[in-house]
């Protein structure tokens, strides 16, 4: 397995991102585990670890809470990759969801939210991005959701969260394509982890019943649909990014790209 030989999956501990961890490591990758509980790290690391292909395989666990404190978050990080190596494929699985009528949730509702759902992507996708960069490669994965795309009823305080993960990557790409970098955001419906089934405790009734006008998916096959988009590069079920009327914008930040690097290098010589 060579285009995400070294996976680093946060919210990996559960749910989707436990199964887009055995998805990799069934085909050979070694494993960074990112969650903040300890104990069911150890516990995933176990499952996953049954799956093996090869005796030199690894599942490596790190506990930290990917959504506070940038520096702390980027040193275990940068420390997992001293390791393991550096990681070609960061997987950000690590969210959750408050369900409730606007004017019923709290504020910390909302800050929570957006610290968990957002910037818990964004932290270990501004650590491992500078590796990435230097080494010509890279795949970073965002877990968006349905309610990414279409504002529903009930996830006043979630929806948003998930839809700036979508301008998160789509700037980001632009960034980063020229690199070689690519980035994929997964739009998953509602999927059978332990966060939904803790989430539909609270429901509005008119949540549940929008709900309720589309199946449940499992998260395996979830997961599956994610580690192939990603590996690809392509138009798969749940990728946004790279769309091709982008291709002036990107061939614009290329241009500028070898342009500055002409210039450092012109800057070295003299």
């Amino acid at each position: 397995m060579t285009d995400h030989g070294q996976p680093q999956v946060t919210g990996g501990s559960s749910g989707i991102g436990k199964c887009v961890a055995i998805e990799c490591y069934k085909q050979g990758a070694f494993i960074t585990l990112i969650a903040r509980n300890e104990n069911k790290l150890l516990q995933t690391k176990k499952e996953i670890e049954k799956y093996s292909v090869n005796d030199k395989q690894v599942v490596l666990c790190i506990s930290v809470d990917v959504s506070k404190d940038y520096g702390h978050v980027e040193n275990v990080l940068k420390q997992a990759q001293e390791k393991l190596g550096p990681v070609d494929m960061l997987v950000n699985c690590a969210g959750t969801s408050i369900t409730g009528k606007f004017e019923d949730l709290e504020m910390n509702c909302f800050e929570n939210l957006m610290a968990v759902n957002y910037l818990g992507s964004v932290y270990p996708s501004h650590a491992v991005i500078p590796t990435m960069k230097e080494r010509r490669m890279g795949r970073i994965v965002f877990v968006s959701s349905q309610a990414g795309q279409l504002g529903l009823f009930g996830y006043t305080a979630y929806s948003p969260t998930k839809f700036a993960l979508r301008g998160l990557a789509e700037a980001l790409q632009m960034e980063v394509k020229p690199y070689n970098i690519y980035i994929t955001v997964a739009y998953p419906p509602d999927t059978d982890t332990p966060g939904f089934a803790e989430e539909s405790k609270t429901k509005p009734l008119e949540t549940k019943l929008i709900s309720e006008t589309s199946s449940v998916c499992q998260a395996e096959q979830v997961a599956r649909i994610i580690v192939k988009d990603a590996i690809m590069v392509c138009m798969g079920i749940f990728r946004i990014v790279g769309l091709f009327y982008l291709g002036s914008f990107d061939s614009i930040v290329r241009r500028c790209m070898i342009q500055r690097e002409k210039s450092e290098s012109t800057d070295k010589t003299e």
